[in-house]
């Protein structure tokens, strides 16, 4: 039961996030006109700071990994987001990195997409620019936060954080030297906040007067609650169920390479590969090879077969083998853990991908160029690789930089989402006193509608 103190405490840190969100507001607005390069040099800055207080981070990553290990051990913490908690010095300069690259692209901001002339003197353009004020909401991942404000720095927009409590050290030393970097170059500092409490989220949730877009990167009920519970648009994903499908027509050695390195190179990761499909041409030849393959490298992974994989395995077959149920088709697993099931033909898999996977990435292992072709067609899902490892799927391996979150759904934008999915347009008319009674009745003046050379929007 509360204590009338912990409903003031309570209150007042609901009432400083709401003046956060306001303050961010109205710093997006003066954000969004300051030149590109100044937004640019915000970022270069971060980074130096970033590199020049690395120890400083570090250190905070291992007490927040300390506090995080004796929860996973009182089972009060997910041990999945205890591996993607870490930050070490190999990701620090990937972020550092990552941040460069987002200062390379181009400014997303401006781009005229549409000129065209309605009327002599009279002309249309359709003009990119930011969408606003955004919040994350983001579980354990500290290394989210420098992508996800380059990002917006870099698009104009203002940004809410909201980090994980496990990871509460870090996120504050990483969003100081965004901070310090901002103020350097000159920008509002207004524009990014960094809020701490679980009682936030609601806060952030109804400020739907006040915020733009909701970015949710964490576990399934994290997203599947924010989803449900605000009026503001929500860009994510709530689980990250991808699938390889190995072909009848499939390279076998490379089949077992990609397989594994989807599973194992970073289980816990939304990318990597949940459910493998096998052609029934294939499924024994490909289970001897990843058993051989396995053993070679001292690796094992726990498989969930259907019945029928179970019944093409010899007696003393050396993996770790269980009978699928139903659920495992659905169940995005951040472990080493891989379902499994054979099918008659490619058509088999595609229904199979379409009906029980969360639309993230999924991979078709073959030598038959018509059998991708027919895999990209009928897969609806925001990446479909060829010979690949899902683990791809990934702004920073797309050459994005980095990535605010990953979006399944149809509308734009769609898979890793960059610079690009931080921006919208508005349309821009440009006259000379033109008036719409001149263009209505008997003598009404008629449209040109002629889209012209001039990109200038001026």
């Amino acid at each position: 039961m509360s204590t009338t103190s912990d409903t003031m405490d309570t209150a007042a840190a609901n009432e400083a996030v709401i003046r956060a969100v306001e303050k961010g507001k109205a710093a997006s607005a003066t954000l969004a006109a300051l030149p590109h390069e100044q937004r640019n040099r915000a970022l270069r800055n971060a980074a130096e700071h970033l590199a020049a207080r690395e120890s400083a981070i570090i250190e905070a990553n291992e007490g927040d990994l300390a506090q995080a290990e004796k929860q996973v051990k009182e089972g009060t913490l997910n041990h999945s987001l205890l591996h993607r908690l870490k930050l070490n010095s190999s990701k620090l300069r990937d972020v550092i990195v990552g941040i460069t690259q987002v200062t390379e692209q181009q400014d997303p901001l401006s781009r005229v997409t549409l000129s065209r002339e309605l009327d002599e003197g009279l002309a249309l353009y359709r003009v990119s620019c930011p969408i606003g004020l955004i919040a994350v909401i983001f579980e354990s991942r500290p290394d989210a936060l420098p992508q996800i404000t380059s990002l917006c720095l870099k698009s104009g927009n203002g940004v809410i954080l909201k980090g994980g409590s496990e990871a509460r050290l870090t996120n504050r030393v990483l969003f100081d030297c965004f901070r310090a970097g901002m103020h350097k170059a000159g920008l509002p500092t207004d524009a990014i906040a960094l809020v701490e409490t679980r009682e936030a989220i609601k806060v952030l949730l109804d400020a739907d007067q006040l915020i733009d877009l909701v970015v949710p990167r964490g576990s399934n009920q994290l997203v599947s609650y924010i989803q449900a519970n605000t009026r503001i648009p929500v860009l994510g994903h709530a689980e990250g169920i991808c699938h390889m499908y190995v072909d009848r027509k499939a390279d076998i050695v490379m089949a077992v390479k990609i397989t594994i390195d989807a599973k194992t190179q970073y289980p816990a990761a939304c990318n990597s590969v949940e459910t493998l499909l096998l052609h029934e041409g294939v499924a024994l030849p490909f289970m001897q090879a990843l058993a051989a393959e396995l053993q070679s490298t001292n690796q094992a992974i726990r498989l969930l077969c259907d019945k029928r994989t179970m019944a093409l395995i010899p007696e003393g077959f050396p993996l770790i083998l269980e009978p699928a149920k139903e659920e495992d088709w659905s169940t995005e697993y951040g472990e080493e853990t891989l379902s499994v099931k054979t099918v008659d033909t490619l058509s088999d898999a595609i229904v199979h991908i379409n009906k029980y996977g969360s639309h993230h990435t999924e991979a078709i292992i073959t030598s038959d160029r018509g059998a991708f072709d027919t895999f990209f067609a009928q897969v609806n899902s925001a990446g479909v690789f060829w010979n690949a490892s899902t683990r791809f799927a990934d702004g920073f391996r797309y050459g994005f930089g980095a990535e605010v979150g990953i979006s399944t759904g149809k509308l734009h934008p769609r898979g890793p989402v960059g610079l690009e999915g931080l921006v919208t347009y508005k349309y821009k008319v440009v006259g000379k006193g033109h008036i719409v009674a001149d263009y209505v009745g008997d003598e009404a003046r008629k449209f040109t509608h002629v889209d012209i050379e001039d990109h200038s929007a001026q």
